[in-house]
Formats: C-alpha cells, structure tokens, sequence
C-alpha cells in the first residue's frame, strides 16, 4: 500500500513527499512493491492536502497517531490506471479512479459486520507506520479503486475524501428531506458536510464559524443562514439563541466539525429535544461539555461520533456524477509536484486565510 519507488527498467524513479521531522518535507524516490493479483498500480494526478496533513508536518503526530520514522504524506487522491494484476476485471490501464485510503483486514469481527473503517489493523494512507499517496505513483488493492464517471474530473476525484467524511456523518446522524441540520464550522470539512446534508434532502441548513470569509462562502455554496459566533465559552448561550432564530424551526440535527468544547457546547444547546449531535472528524483529544440532565440527558438528544467512512465512494461519484454536489469551488489553490511548490502548498494550507482546499496536480 503506497510504497513507491524503481519502476520497471527504464522508467523514471517513482518520488513522493516524505515528512521527514516537523516542518521538513523533501520529495525523495520512493520505492513501489512488486504488484500482486489483485492490485492496481496508480499513477497520481490529482492530490488534496488535508487538515491532518498539516497537523502531522507541525506536530508530528495527531491524538494517538505518532510519527516515528519516515513517512509518505498524502491520502485525498486520484490518477490513472497504469498497471493491474492478473486477478483485476474490472480496471484496464487508462482508466481514471478515485481512490479510497484505507486498507482493512476483513478478518475482524468489525469488518464482517461491515463498519470495516474501525479495524483495529487499518492500513491508512498517511497515518503512522504507512505511506500516503503523494507520490508519481503507488501500488494499492484495485478493489479500493473506483472508476471515475466521463463527467467527473481527477480534482473531484481526490474530493471524494473529504466528501466521504460528510457523506458517512449524514448517514449516522440520519439526515434526510425532515431534518433542519446545524453545522458548526465552516473549514473544508465543515463545507463538504453541508453539501452532503443538502444532497440527504435535509430542507434547511444553518452554518456558524468565526470567520467572515468561510461563512460567505458557505453562504455561496448554499446555506440558508449563517451565523457568526466568538471563541468565548461565555457567548455559548446567547448564541444559542441566535442560531434558533436564525433556523426558523428547530434544530434536529448538529454536525459539530470543528471538535472544541466550545462547538460540542453549542451544538448541545441548540438542538431540540429528540435530537441527535454528531462529532465529525478528530476533535480535541480533551474536551469540556455540558452533560448535566438539563443539558441533554432529560431532553434525549443523542450524541454519536464517526471515524473516517466506509462504502462511500459510490455514492460520492454519483452525487458528483448528477451534480447533487458540486466541489469544484472548494479547491482554491494548485500546485505542482517539485521541492518548492510541496513547500508552498502546505504553507498556504496551514495559514488558512482564504484557502479552503489546496490540490497537488502531479
């Protein structure tokens, strides 16, 4: 899984991105295995830097994942067939494919119930000990390959990643045509999880951040309302109220992507009695919230969590396929594949400012 590196005799030698120490990535070769039966060989065309990305190249690790020696970064992506072993039917060399990051064991009594994306010996692009995809190419199983529609370009590809995160939050929280959904944050996860809660049916949707730029561009891509709120633990109650008023109704369902107590607090308060709150991504690894009866306990608002995705990728494509969703104007900025554009790059993803998604054209 993306080890990369010699190609056969007489091709080019296979580089990638390595994170070397914090702050120091150095494109270096990056030697592919041998191809087995039922893999596909991948050449990369189209890679996203991802929030987790960053958060590695700063602090080296990220909750419990640790970077210990080494690493390929990278794991939004899409390319082009290359090579597939003898055992793949339905792939040829040429084809244009997503590609899902995660390799499961489909051994665990996880993976036989089908919510194969908790595996305890997930094999994850880009999370310590395993390589991502930011490479020229990588050897991955061809079953996490999925052909890309004639309509769909290699960047809307790599954005089934992100689009994934959103897509299984809206499947656990249960969004549908009769749920008013709050979002909390408006950052690339934030924006991809409103644009699947539309795609769900969901008939009202209300934004909130602390920036004035991510919420214009929310706004852009279709919500009803925005609200913006402060950082200060203190405002959560007014806000509360604000974000009530703003929905006209009552809030369902709040998809907190933005993992601060402050978010969790918030979205606690505003949603109404039954309700349901979901923590999208990886949150703080501490966080304090309001579990008293009062806050959520009498009132039965679930709360649930997800990580990562599983059996996404389909219904992603045909969303973009029938342009249910369109993530074209979430990639902001582009780069190519040398030393000073990889630099680059992750320095305009991590000032954040007008940046929402940064792509690698390779």
């Amino acid at each position: 899984m993306g080890k990369g590196g010699q190609g056969k005799d007489g091709e080019e030698e296979n580089m990638a991105a390595w994170l070397l120490g914090v702050n120091n990535l150095k494109i270096q070769p990056f030697k592919l295995p041998p191809l087995g039966p039922h893999d596909a060989r991948i050449r990369m065309k189209a890679v996203g830097i991802c929030g987790s990305d960053v958060h590695y190249l700063k602090m080296m690790k990220l909750a419990d994942f640790v970077v210990k020696e080494p690493m390929v970064i990278g794991h939004e992506c899409a390319g082009i067939i290359e090579e597939v072993g003898p055992e793949v039917k339905h792939l040829k060399p040429g084809d244009r494919v997503a590609v899902e990051p995660g390799i499961s064991c489909w051994q665990c009594d996880l993976c036989k119930e089908g919510r194969y994306n908790l595996c305890p010996e997930m094999k994850f692009f880009a999370t310590p000990p395993y390589h991502g995809s930011l490479a020229n190419q990588i050897v991955h199983p061809a079953d996490l390959c999925f052909k890309l529609p004639d309509n769909v370009s290699l960047e809307e590809g790599a954005m089934c990643e992100p689009l994934s995160v959103g897509v299984h939050a809206c499947r656990r929280a249960n969004v549908g045509p009769e749920t008013n959904v709050l979002v909390m944050g408006a950052g690339p996860i934030g924006l991809v999880t409103m644009l699947a809660a539309r795609a769900f049916g969901s008939p009202r949707i209300v934004i909130v951040d602390v920036d004035d730029h991510r919420l214009s561009v929310a706004k852009e891509l279709g919500a009803d309302e925005i609200v913006k709120v402060s950082t200060n633990i203190n405002d959560v109650s007014a806000e509360v109220e604000r974000i009530k008023k703003a929905m006209g109704g009552g809030v369902d369902i709040s998809l907190d992507c933005a993992g601060f107590s402050k978010t969790m607090s918030t979205a606690l308060g505003a949603t109404s009695s039954g309700g349901k709150v979901c923590l999208v991504g990886m949150g703080h690894t501490e966080m304090t919230v309001p579990l008293a009866p009062a806050a959520f306990q009498v009132r039965e608002v679930d709360v649930v969590g997800i990580f990562r995705y599983k059996n996404t990728w389909p219904l992603c494509l045909e969303f973009l396929r029938s342009g249910k969703i369109d993530v074209k104007p979430l990639i902001t900025h582009r780069f190519g594949f040398s030393q000073n554009e990889v630099e680059e790059a992750f320095e305009t993803s991590a000032r954040g400012g007008n940046a929402i998604k940064v792509m690698f054209n390779l």
